[in-house]
């Protein structure tokens, strides 16, 4: 059963749309504005929007902005639907990226017309997609293995725990591989205060930012625990990414993703609760690193640390853990935090 996303402000209209694609065999999310919406798309993965235009807290076009700079959200197809007729509002629209416009009044027959032709040429984009991709990955295997050889070829350095690899406002020099160990990247205030903006672990890149951008280095970079890095000279990089379409691919990916992870991660330290965003940084943790030998995630972490990662105080971030210890969330033993259950965790992200 494919999935529509309904944003629409006016109840009746939500509920009588809701109530017309259920009928035709759609399965129905709805959310009565822009911001519920575009938490919902999160969630949902819906394989097709239709959003009002003039809605509280965040109108139609900044749903529609706000999809477009997510990897995972930016290709679902999407339909405006609006009393508002003018030339300039379906211009705007279309400019956006929307893929229809309906103008409200509408009938049944309307509705799910635009639905099912924007389903089937999403379900056509995504078949030829897929076979060009399997053309193309014997290829793209052998360009990607000359980033391996780079990697393979190149000096490697330790790193002990806390000790910096690269400083914020230094020019960068070289790119980092990250063949063992964890490594964070985080930005400090006039006061010196701390926000971490990037986790990396083993098989992660690190330092490659500020190579693309062509510009000093905007974070500071410190090891977690005990790592080996493979030192890339920038020259070695810069040279592979000139001749190699798909290394150069890769690497806009990974800085797209980048952007991706530091909106998000703005978004719930401006919006999300306390419990919530410590409930996020574990999820994220868990997701970044692995678990142990009994299958349960375990992480040695200072809450100091910990606090940079969530955006708050340590002292929020002590009180906040003895609670979800105290509602058996994780343990802490020996200053490790343990996940005991990852499922109610997870829903506290809901």
């Amino acid at each position: 059963m494919q999935r529509v996303l309904l944003i629409e402000d006016n109840d009746e209209i939500r509920e009588n749309t809701a109530e017309i694609l259920e009928l035709a065999n759609y399965k129905v999310d709805t959310a009565p504005n822009g911001k519920l919406g575009v938490e919902m798309a999160l969630d949902c993965k819906p394989d097709l929007i239709i959003c009002d235009v003039m809605m509280p807290v965040l109108d139609g076009y900044g749903v529609l902005h706000l999809l477009h700079k997510n990897e995972t959200l930016r290709n679902i197809p999407f339909i405006f639907l609006t009393a508002k007729a003018e030339r300039g509002d379906f211009r705007k629209g279309m400019e956006m990226g929307a893929d229809d416009y309906i103008t409200k009044p509408f009938s049944d027959i309307e509705l799910l017309t635009a639905i099912e032709s924007r389903l089937k040429k999403s379900a056509l984009l995504q078949k030829n997609l897929d076979a060009a991709t399997s053309q193309q990955l014997p290829e793209e295997a052998g360009n990607l293995k000359a980033l391996q050889e780079l990697v393979e070829n190149s000096a490697v350095n330790l790193y002990k725990k806390k000790q910096l690899i690269y400083a914020e406002g230094n020019h960068p020099l070289r790119l980092f591989y990250i063949q063992k160990g964890k490594v964070k990247t985080y930005k400090t205030n006039d006061d010196g205060k701390e926000l971490t903006v990037g986790l990396f672990g083993e098989g992660d890149y690190v330092g490659y930012t500020a190579i693309l951008e062509g510009t000093v280095y905007k974070e500071t970079t410190e090891a977690i625990e005990d790592t080996k890095l493979a030192i890339i000279a920038k020259e070695d990089f810069e040279k592979l990414l000139r001749t190699n379409k798909e290394v150069a691919q890769q690497f806009i990916q990974l800085l797209a993703q980048s952007v991706t992870e530091r909106e998000r991660q703005l978004v719930g330290i401006a919006y999300n609760s306390l419990r919530k965003r410590v409930a996020e940084a574990l999820v994220l943790l868990q997701k970044k690193y692995t678990k142990d030998d009994e299958g349960k995630f375990s992480i040695h972490i200072s809450r100091e640390d910990l606090a940079h990662i969530a955006g708050t105080a340590t002292e929020s971030i002590i009180r906040t853990l003895s609670d979800f210890k105290s509602e058996k969330l994780i343990d802490i033993k020996e200053g490790s935090i343990i996940i005991l259950d990852e499922k109610r965790l997870g829903a506290l992200l809901n």
